[in-house]
């Protein structure tokens, strides 16, 4: 038999208070510690633009990308990060590795592909 809990867990009794308050229990990413929730959409300023950032799990990654920053492949499985301008399209969309995101003001491509090569 395992030992049973003497103090209530935390998420529960927020979540009723919240439910009695009227508060929606949605916290913002302040009051998480900073923490990443997948799926959900952050906004960024960079290069003087509103960029949408979105965390992708390893499960979720199905496809096979290349990433801007290092001009690597992400394969299938592996967990990173989309990103695409606040007004840009669905085409601009771009797929980049988490260190690569964290330092796309630090770092550049090295290698310049051709214009026919393939950009997955």
């Amino acid at each position: 038999m395992s030992p049973r809990r003497n103090r209530p867990r935390g998420g529960a009794v927020k979540s009723a208070k919240a439910a009695r308050n009227g508060i929606a229990a949605h916290r913002d990413d302040e009051d998480r510690g900073g923490r990443e929730r997948f799926g959900l959409e952050r906004t960024e300023d960079w290069r003087g633009e509103e960029w949408a950032v979105r965390q992708i799990s390893g499960g979720a990654a199905l496809k096979h990308y290349r990433c801007p920053g290092c001009d690597q492949e992400i394969p299938p499985g592996v967990p990173h990060v989309v990103a695409w301008p606040l007004l840009g399209d669905v085409d601009d969309r771009r797929h980049w590795h988490r260190a690569c995101w964290n330092a796309r003001d630090r770092r550049t491509a090295r290698l310049q592909r051709s214009r026919n090569a393939p950009r997955y």
